[in-house]
């Protein structure tokens, strides 16, 4: 069998440096995160294919090359604090975990909270996992120097810029009039002050309301 870092070597050699994606310090952080421990034991040798991938609940887990480039437009430094809306499996928070951010993840089914949290704690990621709504701020508090959102949104959700430190980036895929979607990043210049542009067009699960389940 080929060992799994052999398979993350080259998944982003042709995958995600070949399309574009250079910064260096993503790139290390898509090595060095094993993908395939975030999947269902029977798809883990499809891990490294750059296509998203069931994990239950119907969710998904991004396809390799969306989530290098959500995470380079985000560009967190060591240190910053991010919010991510969506924790699916668990994936993203690690990748951005294993740059040094501290991560704060919402998600909204209970199931999927409770496995990304035993996966990223079996890893040693420290990322906080919270079972709650992303599209309600709810008691979440204090200021993120990063917000990254991993479900298609109809728009942006005002609370998301809110808690956006000023000089900080969102990442989210959102709907377009095309039908498809597309990822958006706005930075913050200073209180209330946007600056929005767009990027790659892609393809999310959507972003629900409410959340589902039980933690036992």
């Amino acid at each position: 069998m080929i060992p799994w870092e052999s398979r993350a070597e080259e998944m982003v050699e042709k995958q995600i440096r070949a399309r574009g994606v250079l910064s260096e310090s993503v790139l290390e952080a898509m090595r060095s995160v094993p993908r395939h421990l975030f999947l269902p034991e029977r798809l883990r040798e499809s891990a490294w294919i750059d296509s998203p991938l069931p994990i239950g609940e119907e969710q998904t887990i991004s396809q390799p090359y969306m989530v290098a480039k959500m995470t380079e437009l985000l560009a967190p430094e060591k240190g910053d604090s991010v919010l991510e809306i969506g924790t699916g499996s668990g994936y993203q928070s690690a990748v951005l975990a294993s740059m040094g951010a501290k991560v704060t993840s919402m998600e909204r089914i209970a199931s999927l909270a409770e496995k990304a949290s035993e996966t990223l704690s079996f890893l040693g990621y420290d990322v906080v996992v919270l079972w709650s709504d992303g599209r309600e701020k709810g008691e979440l508090a204090g200021k993120f120097q990063r917000v990254i959102v991993t479900a298609a949104a109809p728009e942006l959700e005002e609370w998301w810029s809110d808690v956006l430190a000023p000089g900080g980036r969102l990442v989210s895929p959102v709907s377009v009039l095309s039908g498809s979607e597309r990822l958006i990043l706005r930075e913050k210049r200073a209180p209330g002050v946007f600056v929005d542009s767009w990027h790659d067009y892609c393809r999310f699960v959507p972003l629900l309301q409410g959340r589902t389940g039980g933690i036992c």
